[in-house]
């Protein structure tokens, strides 16, 4: 399992339109091939600020079959205008995990 890990900085007076934006974002993500789960959290500190944590069963099922397909379009037109700067996204294995 990959997990896909990107800050996303939303302009201060968009936080209601991204947070309605992404649940409409929500079902493009989920229909993609590789696709194991997403959530979105809101930080307490810095509220206009959000972690988006997605898991992939492989990396290329990301940065391949999600980030070359017309449905990333569709994903980016609803939510891409919201973020400033433009999010940096990155990938993750797991070494330990405990529960």
């Amino acid at each position: 399992m990959i997990l896909e890990v990107a800050i996303l900085e939303v302009k201060p007076d968009l936080t209601e339109e991204f947070e309605a934006a992404f649940k409409t974002a929500s079902t493009i993500i989920a229909s993609m091939p590789g696709y194991i789960s997403h959530e979105l959290q809101r930080c307490l500190e810095t509220t206009n600020r959000y972690i988006l944590l997605v898991r992939w069963q492989q990396l290329e099922d990301h940065t391949i079959g999600f980030r070359q397909s017309p449905k990333y379009q569709e994903w980016r037109s609803l939510l891409h205008h919201f973020y400033d700067p433009f999010p940096v996204v990155e990938h993750y294995e797991s070494v330990l995990f405990n529960s």
